[in-house]
C-alpha cells in the first residue's frame, strides 16, 4: 500500500512537470480562469439596459403623456414619438425593441371604466431584453394608470399590498450567476481536456513505453494523472473564485468555501476519469478533440448552468442525471448562492462519488486494455 501511494505521488509529480513544459495548456488554464470568466460575465447580460422604445400617442392626453414620461433610464432610452404608419417600417429596420401604441380616447375610456387596450409591439429577436422589457413596460403602464385614476377619481387603494422579497441576488444581477457558473463550466471543460491530453501526450511522445517497463500498475498511472491534473484545475478554480469572481467582479460568495472544495474534489475525480476514458478511444490529439467536443457542449449546455434542468424533456433529464455535471451545478449553486450546509448537499456529493467510481472503473478497464496493446 505504501509503495502504491509513493508510486502515485511520484508519477503525479512527473505529470505536473510535464504540464509545466506545455505552454499552450498553461496559457489555456490561465485564460480560462481569468479573462474568460470576466468577459463572459460582463459580456452576457440578461437585464434590460438602454432598450430603445417608441411611442405612438394617438390620444394626446395627460395620461398618455404620463406613460411616455415614465419610460426612464437605465432600463430604457427616452421614448421617441413616431406615427402609426411608421411602426412596421421602424420595427422591420430594427430601430426599436418596443413600440407602445396608445389608441385614441384612451384617457376618456379609462375614466369611463371601459378598460381600453394598449398595444405593445416587441422585437423578439432581442430575446433577452424582449421578455423582461415587456414585463417592465407592462408594470410601468399599469402603475401609471392606477396612479392617474387614484389622483383624478379618488379611487381607494387596493385592499392588499404585494411585497416581493428577492433572496440571494436582490437586484437580479445576471453576472453574479454567470461568473460562478462559468467557473463551474471551465472546471468541467479543462478537467476533461487536461487528463485526456496527458494520456495522448504519453502516446505521441513515446513515453508510454517508459511507463510500461517501470514497476507501476495501470491503476497507479491513471490515478496519478487524475490527482495531478485535478489539483491544477482545482487550485486555479479556487483562485478564480476568490480573485476574479469575488474581488474583481464583486460577487459575494455566500457559503463555505471548504465545503465547495470538498465537493469539487469529488467532481474532479469523476470528470478527470471521464477525460481518460475518452482518451482511450483516441489515438491522437485531433481525434481526442473531435470526440471530446460534443461531450463538452452537451455537459455545458444541459447541466443546468445555462438553462434550468426542469425545463428539459423528462427523458433528457434522466440521461443528464447519469452525468456528474448537473449534480455539481446543483451542489455549487446551493453552496455559493444559498449558503447551504452539508445536510443539504450531501446527496449531490454521494451521487457524484458513485458516478465517479463508475467512470473510474470503466476508464481503468479501458486503460488496462490500451496498455496491453502497447506491450
Amino acid at each position: 500500500m505504501r509503495q502504491t501511494l509513493q508510486n502515485i505521488f511520484r508519477l503525479g509529480i512527473k505529470e505536473l512537470r510535464s504540464l509545466r513544459t506545455d505552454p499552450v495548456l498553461l496559457l489555456l488554464i490561465v485564460y480560462s480562469f481569468t479573462y474568460a470568466i470576466y468577459a463572459v460575465s460582463k459580456g452576457m447580460s440578461f437585464e434590460v439596459a438602454d432598450a430603445s422604445v417608441a411611442i405612438v400617442d394617438e390620444d394626446r392626453s395627460a395620461l398618455s403623456h404620463a406613460i411616455s414620461e415614465a419610460v426612464l433610464k437605465p432600463y430604457f432610452k427616452s421614448a421617441v414619438e413616431i406615427g402609426a404608419a411608421d411602426v412596421d417600417k421602424a420595427m422591420d429596420a430594427g430601430r426599436y425593441v418596443f413600440v407602445i401604441d396608445i389608441p385614441p380616447s384612451f384617457e376618456k375610456d379609462t375614466l369611463a371604466g371601459r378598460r381600453p387596450g394598449i398595444q405593445l409591439n416587441v422585437d423578439a429577436t432581442a430575446m433577452a431584453q424582449a421578455g423582461n422589457g415587456a414585463a417592465y413596460l407592462e408594470s410601468i403602464i399599469d402603475d401609471e394608470v392606477r396612479n392617474y385614476l387614484r389622483a383624478t377619481m379618488n379611487t381607494p387603494p387596493l385592499p392588499i399590498n404585494l411585497v416581493i422579497r428577492t433572496k440571494f441576488n436582490p437586484n437580479g444581477t445576471s453576472y453574479w450567476f454567470m461568473a460562478i457558473m462559468q467557473v463551474v463550466n471551465n472546471i468541467t471543460i479543462l478537467s476533461i481536456i487536461l487528463t485526456g491530453a496527458a494520456l495522448i501526450r504519453e502516446r505521441e511522445r513515446g513515453t508510454i513505453e517508459h511507463l510500461l517497463v517501470m514497476p507501476v500498475t495501470p491503476f497507479e498511472i491513471m490515478f496519478a494523472k487524475i490527482w495531478a491534473n485535478g489539483l491544477v484545475i482545482l487550485a486555479s478554480a479556487i483562485l478564480s473564485l476568490i480573485v476574479v469572481v469575488h474581488l474583481l467582479l464583486g460577487v459575494p460568495i455566500q457559503g463555505s468555501l471548504l465545503l465547495f472544495i470538498a465537493g469539487a474534489i469529488i467532481f474532479e475525480f469523476s470528470v478527470t476519469a471521464l477525460g481518460i476514458l475518452l482518451a482511450t478511444f483516441s489515438n491522437s490529439m485531433p481525434q481526442f478533440g473531435l470526440l471530446a467536443m460534443p461531450i463538452l457542449v452537451i455537459l455545458e449546455l444541459l447541466s443546468g448552468s445555462t438553462t434550468p434542468l426542469e425545463t428539459m424533456p423528462g427523458w433528457l433529464q434522466f440521461i443528464m442525471e447519469l452525468t456528474p455535471a448537473p449534480h455539481f451545478v446543483s451542489f455549487a449553486q446551493a453552496i455559493l448562492f444559498r449558503s447551504a450546509g452539508f445536510d443539504i448537499v450531501w446527496q449531490d456529493m454521494a451521487i457524484l462519488a458513485v458516478i465517479g467510481a463508475v467512470y473510474f472503473a470503466i476508464a481503468l478497464m479501458r486503460f488496462r486494455n490500451a496498455i496491453v496493446r502497447f506491450q
